[in-house]
């Protein structure tokens, strides 16, 4: 790694060395698919790290929409943040307990919200717990913080913005899935969906920019994944995934390696599966 960035990612020795600062705010942002058979809020209450409040990625959504946990509108995030007493002036760090999973959904969420003072903790929760480092089981005494959004409509696009850049090839579209599922080899977790890939995207599975515990990769390396993959990273971005989770790693992997263009397809495959009009590609 090349050293914390407060805007991207930290360490665990930097929060460890940061714990006590009054404008810090750790969020656990744990978050599991079905079949992983954890309760991640049960998980918090039995053990965080100190100080850390419960990022309930389904809840701070869109409930309005009929995909899984899409952006939550400004004013939702506003209600949600200021009783979470989390808001201006502070510098977020948000982790998961898989070390490196939906903790960049959280980032990549503060971000599209006009907050740039949001990291994700490297390795996450194992790292931190693999270091013996301080947890708690008490939750954080709350209070209201003023929180101000700004809307960042470009980090963030609709299945039709997606459907013309797939057409027009003018952005790259980088899927964060498995190769068996971006191939249509492997059946989708989500009953329903077709097999297969936005036609004209690229397949960086979100695991090729981890290392073996979490941490995701230097950036010199996750350069050449990208450049493995056949993604010109000159052309501006759009992540995709199943559901707009892992899509976000791949854009704070992005953001590492000092690719600013880069937005995120929130409906992912559980939106283009879904409708028979919209062109799949396999293989």
């Amino acid at each position: 790694m090349s050293g914390d960035d407060p805007k991207t990612l930290v360490s665990t020795e930097w929060l460890a060395a940061h714990l006590k600062d009054p404008d810090l705010r750790i969020l656990d942002a744990s978050w599991y698919l079905p079949a992983a058979n954890r309760d991640a809020r049960a998980e918090y209450q039995t053990a965080h790290i100190p100080g850390a409040r419960f990022f309930d990625i389904d809840e701070i959504s869109d409930t309005r929409s009929d995909l899984p946990h899409t952006a939550p509108p400004p004013e939702k995030f506003i209600s949600r943040m200021r009783a979470m007493g989390v808001g201006d002036g502070h510098q977020i760090v948000v982790y998961d307990g898989s070390g490196l999973f939906s903790a960049a959904r959280v980032w990549w969420t503060f971000r599209l919200m006009g907050k740039t003072d949001v990291a994700v903790l490297d390795g996450g929760f194992p790292k931190w717990l693999a270091e013996g480092r301080p947890v708690e089981d008490m939750p954080p005494v709350l209070r209201d913080r003023h929180i101000t959004v700004s809307r960042q409509a470009h980090l963030i696009k609709d299945v039709t913005q997606v459907a013309a850049a797939s057409k027009l090839g003018d952005h790259e579209i980088i899927d964060a899935r498995s190769a068996p599922r971006f191939r249509g080899e492997e059946a989708e977790p989500r009953p329903g969906l077709r097999a297969g890939h936005i036609p004209n995207s690229k397949n960086v599975p979100f695991r090729a920019v981890l290392n073996d515990d979490g941490t995701m990769l230097s950036p010199a390396a996750l350069q050449k994944v990208f450049a493995d993959a056949g993604v010109d990273l000159s052309k501006p971005a759009i992540t995709t995934c199943g559901s707009g989770v892992t899509a976000a790693i791949l854009s704070l992997a992005m953001e590492r390696i000092g690719k600013r263009d880069h937005a995120l397809y929130d409906g992912s495959w559980a939106e283009w599966g879904m409708y028979g009009d919209l062109k799949v590609a396999t293989g």
